[in-house]
């Protein structure tokens, strides 16, 4: 069963979060928003690039776009000041299925609702328009944050990967595997809501 849309870039919009696709004339705005906190040398477990390396990781993005293997986003707030970035990729048609991640969100923005505004965005686009039946996560065992702002979500652990990959650093790294699946999508959205209404 194909996904009923082919995943693509489209601008998702809530009352604390525009997403727009991701362009090249986003760059400035993104090095300012890694930049905040030393957010790059601070989160070294993370996909998130150092400020030189900005340009690189929209390209890296914007390439994987082209070949049809992810659709990348920047995160704007409501005064359309740059957020961060995150993505739809490993996309698969035949069962339908995607992960959100890649993300990350200048510090300054945690807590304040983006987030889990975005997640909602992202998450109803995906099971409300694109069919799909699957949505993964997937995060670092030593980044504790990430792993509770998913489980948060509602979302169910799958396993543990252990040595699946290195870091920048040459460490092995554990990563571990979460998703919500479509008979699911209805109590995650319902919690999303309820927790973005307590929050005025």
């Amino acid at each position: 069963m194909p996904f009923l849309v082919p995943p693509a870039p489209v601008t998702l919009t809530g009352r604390l979060v525009e997403m727009r696709p991701l362009a090249r004339e986003h760059r400035d705005g993104l090095i300012e928003a890694v930049s905040e906190g030393d957010l790059w040398q601070n989160a070294w477990y993370t996909s998130v690039p150092a400020p030189d390396g900005v340009a690189g990781e929209i390209e890296r993005r914007l390439g994987l776009l082209e070949k049809g293997e992810m659709v990348p986003f920047t995160v704007f707030d409501t005064s359309g000041r740059i957020l961060g970035m995150t993505t739809y990729y490993d996309l698969a048609a035949d069962v339908p299925r995607l992960h959100i991640g890649y993300t990350w969100n200048r510090p300054s923005a945690h807590g304040s609702g983006t987030n889990p505004e975005s997640k909602l965005l992202l998450l109803r686009h995906a099971f409300d328009v694109l069919g799909v039946y699957r949505v993964g996560f997937t995060t670092q065992w030593v980044n504790f944050q990430s792993r509770a702002a998913i489980e948060r979500l509602g979302a169910k652990q799958d396993g543990v990967m252990r040595a699946i990959s290195r870091y920048r650093n040459g460490a092995l790294r554990d990563s571990v595997e979460y998703s919500i699946i479509e008979p699911e999508w209805p109590a995650v959205r319902a919690n999303l809501e309820a927790r973005l209404v307590k929050r005025g």
